[in-house]
């Protein structure tokens, strides 16, 4: 109760100094209505990286190393190389994670379905809660495997075989190639081999193995955040921020987060850089572990000579965006060679988003959609009601802060980190904003978050047909209209041939009441046996020594704690020396 009241009284006390600051702004052309945001769709997050892992998005020219917060788009693909791990958040509490040798893609996202195709390796999904109507399909070279329901999940595609298992209360439907669609109940495994004419046989789920138990470890760790207190819990990477810095309350902005162990003139929109997303169009990157949530929610203000990301008000649906930035045109720079520039900086506490992507009823229309406090035009506070033309949103806050204004030429942006291709020298006193879309036009280099080398599929990979009941997202690259045309020196896009899946039919969902077909018993010489019930814990009695306690004994733990831990297993189906480690890995500076 008494963070709440804190926070409703940070709120008010910021709507109240803001607002006898000057006279309400005035009213012209009506705001973006709050149905205009395009697609509402959150698009799936790449949060943790460990090993090789490569990335390929349709546009550019090679697998390029895929690098932590991309947000992933119909059409791209993942590669774990031999020693690599990923990880992408699809929910505030579902995870797909793959390892060694695998390649997973996304096919398809829509507001209730979400499509991943795996043509060769080891993937999990890690579903703690799922919203209602929400469907996730894997799809396989021998079956796709629909999702419906909270649980855990996991599938192993090999040459000859798949095999897919279902845990802690998860439930399933697989759809094989030329077959009916049966039921994958609870704790139950099924296996395919052998084509054309597959064979289908159902076993009991076996023990967890090591990288189980990893999954299981991370997702308990990732979903008790000491941040979620802060933010709402439609935000992903909240876990991030417990570490990689604090959170203060200040009397005008409530609760604010403030990154730990930056560099001395670091500023918010310049450790990072803009790449194409064919749902978003430009859309912010950043290098830092911890930078998902502040550059795709909220806002930055600037306390005491520190940057602090301010969430605002918590909200039940906050809207996500590329990102949260003002760009500004030429001139505002002053440059030996006179080229064409592009500066941008973040938003302040209430400052309107003025949308560079979206349809032409969002584009270019100032709008405060997902923003619960405040909302602030030019250093005033405006009513909910008031509507606001965009040419006169000509005031941001954070450009008076020294260097917080981060510039490119024109022809570099997009192209290459933001890091080697910034322009120092600004003049903060000629700024243009851009009112609307950003004209630069992608190339093959905007397709890509990381530079260099990466390790490529195997060709027998790449060319497996998957079993699916709709087929890809079109992945056309779009580009904006009336764009700055690319350098001559410009990498062009190369398509890449991928083979079209097989289309089943979709399964329909069974009554409640019904018992759904199920593949027939493989045949197996033993089950796995139900670990007893843990014994209840004694309490001692009054005067007893604590060393009397009789201790609980957890399922599937020997009764002696004190006994040497069991050596790390090889994951089921895995390469021959590759070991998983018996608990998450420790986080480096870069978050994999």
């Amino acid at each position: 109760m008494k963070t709440l009241a804190t926070r409703a009284l940070a709120t008010l006390l910021a709507v109240t100094i803001t607002a006898s600051a000057a006279p309400t702004a005035r009213a012209a052309v009506p705001t973006a209505p709050p149905d205009a945001s395009p697609l509402g769709l959150i698009p799936p997050r790449l949060s943790y990286l460990d090993g090789e892992v490569s990335f390929w998005r349709p546009g550019a020219q090679d697998w390029s190393p895929a690098e932590i917060n991309i947000p992933l788009a119909p059409g791209d693909e993942l590669y774990t190389a031999h020693q690599g791990d990923l990880e992408m958040q699809i929910g505030t509490r579902a995870f797909v994670r793959a390892w060694g040798d695998t390649q997973v893609g996304l096919s398809n996202q829509d507001r209730d379905f979400l499509q991943f195709k795996v043509t060769n390796g080891h993937v999990s999904l890690d579903v703690r809660s799922l919203d209602p109507n929400q469907t996730v399909e894997l799809d396989t070279p021998q079956a796709a495997f629909t999702i419906d329901r909270p649980g855990y999940y996991r599938v192993d595609v090999e040459p000859a075989q798949t095999s897919f298992i279902t845990r802690r209360g998860g439930r399933a439907t697989m759809t094989p190639a030329g077959g009916p669609s049966v039921a994958v109940t609870p704790s139950e495994e099924v296996v395919l081999a052998g084509a054309p004419n597959t064979s289908v046989q159902a076993y009991v789920a076996p023990d967890l193995d090591v990288w189980d138990q990893w999954n299981y470890a991370r997702t308990e760790e990732l979903i008790d955040s000491m941040s979620a207190r802060y933010v709402s819990s439609a935000v992903y990477g909240v876990d991030d921020l417990d570490h990689y810095g604090n959170w203060r309350v200040v009397p005008t902005y409530g609760s604010v987060w403030v990154p730990s162990a930056v560099p001395a003139g670091w500023v918010p929109y310049s450790t990072g850089r803009w790449v194409w997303d064919r749902h978003y169009g430009w859309t912010w990157v950043d290098a830092a572990p911890w930078g998902w949530a502040p550059y795709h929610y909220g806002r930055w203000v600037f306390i005491d000579g520190l940057w602090a990301w301010a969430p605002g008000p918590i909200v039940v649906r906050p809207a996500y965006a590329p990102a949260l930035v003002a760009f500004f045109g030429a001139p505002g720079v002053a440059v030996a060679a006179n080229a064409p520039l592009l500066s941008w900086v973040a938003l302040g506490w209430g400052e309107p988003v003025v949308p560079w992507w979206g349809s032409s009823r969002f584009v270019g229309r100032p709008s405060w959609v997902g923003w619960g406090g405040p909302r602030v035009v030019n250093n005033v506070v405006v009513n909910r009601t008031t509507v606001v033309d965009v040419k006169t949103v000509t005031v941001y806050r954070n450009v008076g802060v020294q260097n917080a204004v981060v510039a490119v030429r024109a022809d570099h942006f997009g192209r290459q980190p933001v890091r080697e291709a910034r322009v120092v020298e600004v003049d903060t006193q000629r700024l243009q904003p851009v009112h609307g879309a950003v004209r630069t036009r992608p190339d093959a280099a905007s397709f890509v978050a990381g530079s260099g080398p990466a390790a490529r599929p195997p060709e027998a990979a790449l060319d497996r047909r998957v079993v699916a009941t709709r087929p890809p997202a079109r992945t056309t690259v779009a580009s904006p209209p009336s764009v700055v045309a690319a350098p001559a020196q410009a990498t062009a896009p190369v398509a890449r041939r991928e083979p079209a899946p097989r289309i089943v039919a979709a399964p329909t969902p069974a009554p409640v009441a019904s018992v759904p077909p199920r593949p027939p018993f493989g045949v197996s010489q033993t089950e796995r046996v139900r670990p007893a019930s843990p014994t209840a814990r004694v309490e001692p009695a009054p005067g007893r020594p604590n060393d009397a306690v009789a201790t609980r004994s957890l399922p599937g733990e020997p009764a002696n704690r004190l006994a040497p831990h069991r050596a790390a297993e090889t994951p089921r189906g895995a390469p021959a020396g590759h070991a998983r480690p018996p608990h998450a890995p420790e986080r480096d500076q870069r978050g994999r």
